[in-house]
């Protein structure tokens, strides 16, 4: 696997779920595989989304002419981790008529009264899409897990559930990037603060998010069950530090910019004879 510039290792290696990882063990403020600091971040990640772009757009190109191959890129973390910010700083930098996103709230009455993946399918990235789901069908194993409003078997049949659903996809095509934010209690304090202490981020603050922070080690359990359960193959799982929003972000990047070459994606050679409408067009 090439390593971009300043990079010592890959993100899509360093980061990625495997066998015996602990969340417990993983730094949250660290830059695995980055040598420069915030400034070198940067300048990576503005000097890298040129080629993010390009292969989103010939994964675009591909679905014009009879592809069916999609990348989705889940997002889960903790509140204030910058879920937000990759969706702005990264998949922002593509052309947004080849991106489906989609923001899963708390579900409504009609939803509940279906299983909890009937929301999520229609959902699902079209071909030729880059889908994102800023939070996702992991809620109904995280937050039921932390509040019991889920017993043990139920959450036994949604990990296979969930399983099953992205193993669909990734049959039908679906290329599955799943991404954890990981912030520290610490890192998120300081930016709820922030929140209300600045005008401009009254919007951001949710009295919820101090509730749930009350429940953080019961989420972090919960976070290693789903990666115990759902890591696989075909849909891996990569923890991110998340306290560096720079590096938050340039590692998102990496990781979505080597799923789309490990595509070998190609410019579609159209439908048309190339030597005649060059003629044509020589004589309009």
């Amino acid at each position: 696997m090439a390593l971009p510039f300043e990079f010592t290792g890959h993100p899509a290696q360093l980061l990625r779920v495997g066998p015996g990882f602990s969340l417990a063990a993983q730094p949250c403020h660290a830059a695995p595989g980055f040598a420069g600091k915030k400034a070198a971040g940067a300048a990576a990640l503005a000097a890298r989304a040129p080629l993010l772009a390009q292969l989103q757009e010939q994964l675009f190109a591909e679905s014009r002419f009879g592809g069916k191959r999609s990348l989705l890129l889940i997002l889960q973390a903790m509140d204030t981790a910058g879920k937000g910010g990759i969706v702005s700083h990264v998949v922002g930098l593509v052309d947004p008529q080849g991106v489906q996103l989609t923001s899963f709230k708390a579900p409504s009455e009609e939803e509940k009264a279906h299983d909890f993946l009937w929301r999520v399918r229609p959902a699902a990235p079209r071909p030729g899409m880059l889908g994102v789901f800023d939070r996702s069908h992991y809620e109904d194993v995280l937050i039921h897990r932390v509040h019991g409003w889920a017993d043990g078997p139920e959450l036994d049949r949604r990990y296979e559930a969930i399983n099953a659903f992205e193993a669909e996809l990734a049959e039908a095509g679906t290329t599955i990037v799943k991404i954890m934010l990981n912030i520290s209690p610490e890192e998120q304090l300081e930016r709820l603060t922030s929140r209300l202490h600045d005008p401009t981020k009254y919007w951001k603050y949710s009295p919820t998010d101090l509730d749930e922070r009350a429940f953080w080690p019961a989420y972090m359990e919960s976070y290693q069950r789903v990666f115990d359960k759902t890591s696989t193959g075909h849909a891996p799982w990569y923890v991110v530090p998340a306290d560096k929003k720079w590096y938050a972000r340039l590692a998102v990047q990496e990781i979505l910019i080597h799923a789309l070459e490990s595509l070998k994606l190609q410019w579609p050679s159209g439908d048309f004879d190339l030597a005649r409408e060059r003629l044509r067009l020589s004589k309009a």
